[in-house]
């Protein structure tokens, strides 16, 4: 079932963006193997796997630093175990990892399901286009895209977007905005151009053409079965 807060036309959604972890594919055991792993490189008891599953979801140095006891704990031990985390996990990330049932069918079905082309010449029968779709996760995006691929989910995405490392933030409104710019954009953040300056070197606003402004759906399925998507 898909919830939503507001009623919207579904056949006007252009892109449609998924988180990765506990959304797309279950990747619990090998964050908990691998959180453990950097615990016992600094000398710490490893925890429990729920333990550690509970800290999940805010990005990888804050869940090295909930393992290793919070924010009294110093920057350089967070640090230290952040490093060895993402080392381990990089070569662990696919031991246990796999995509949930009906997630590629479930993904065939959203970008298979065309939208209107609302940019097209309107003396023209209107045609009807794929919808993009997109990844924005805070796992790093290095391991978030080598997943991805692996898995097979790589055909169904425009742009995958994950954490930079030793950055400790979630994807905040402005990272979805600004993915959804990259993945209308061939080419994403090398086609940006520069805003004209005026006096006082601020940057001078483009008008906004809102009837081209791109609307985003953050989708998140819930319940045992991704297939009934719709």
């Amino acid at each position: 079932m898909i919830h939503t807060r507001r009623a919207f036309d579904p056949h006007s959604i252009k892109l449609v963006i998924f988180d990765l972890d506990g959304t797309l594919i279950d990747s619990r055991l090998d964050l908990v193997h691998s959180v453990n792993a950097a615990l016992r490189h600094i000398g710490r008891p490893e925890l429990p796997d729920d333990v550690i599953a509970s800290y999940v979801g805010d990005g990888a140095p804050i869940l090295i630093q909930r393992a290793l006891g919070g924010e009294s704990v110093d920057e350089a031990t967070v640090r230290r175990g952040l490093q060895f985390f993402l080392s381990y996990y990089r070569e662990h990330k696919l031991d246990h990892t796999t995509v949930y049932d009906g997630i590629h069918e479930s993904l065939s079905a959203i970008q298979n399901s065309l939208h209107p082309d609302l940019n097209g010449d309107p003396g023209k029968e209107s045609s009807a286009v794929p919808r993009q779709m997109a990844v924005l996760t805070n796992k790093p995006v290095v391991p978030s895209r080598a997943i991805v691929e692996a898995l097979g989910l790589g055909p169904f995405f425009t742009q995958i977007y994950g954490e930079i490392v030793l950055q400790p933030r979630s994807p905040t409104p402005r990272a979805r905005a600004n993915c959804s710019r990259k993945c209308r954009q061939p080419g994403g953040s090398r086609n940006r151009r520069r805003l004209p300056r005026r006096r006082g070197n601020r940057p001078q606003r483009r008008p906004v053409d809102r009837r081209r402004k791109l609307r985003l759906c953050s989708t998140h399925a819930a319940g045992n079965s991704p297939g009934r998507v719709g």
